[in-house]
């Protein structure tokens, strides 16, 4: 059973960083693509970024610059470095995976597997 727990999140300013964490568990994770969607409230979901099991990174363009995503194969373990954030960046932020993604990374239905998500709101 493909577990995906996602840490992190909180109220932050403007201005400010954060960095998620996603955990998985449950089998191995080799060859699998994680990533990162969010969705705010009344909006579709949408991708993030996505980071392949050699470490290739895909952003969606309009997140390009102040989101990094990074994973530590070792622990199962992806993150989302969020900097700079904005009011615009509140939104529940979910962790996905799946081991065939292929070049549709930013698709949520290429991904089987979810976190619970972990809410972040940017307000001063």
């Amino acid at each position: 059973q493909v577990q995906l727990v996602e840490s992190g999140g909180g109220l932050v300013q403007p201005g400010g960083s954060l960095r998620l964490s996603c955990t998985a568990s449950g089998r191995t994770f080799s060859g699998w693509t994680m990533a990162w969607f969010r969705q705010a409230p009344g909006k579709e979901r949408e991708c993030v970024a996505a980071i392949t099991w050699s470490d290739g990174t895909y952003y969606t363009d309009s997140m390009k610059g102040r989101f990094t995503i990074s994973r530590d194969n070792a622990k199962n373990t992806v993150y989302l470095q969020i900097d700079s954030l904005k009011p615009e960046d509140t939104a529940t932020y979910y962790c996905a995976a799946d081991r065939l993604v292929g070049s549709s990374w930013y698709a949520p239905f290429r991904y089987n597997y979810w976190g619970q998500g972990t809410q972040v709101t940017v307000s001063s």
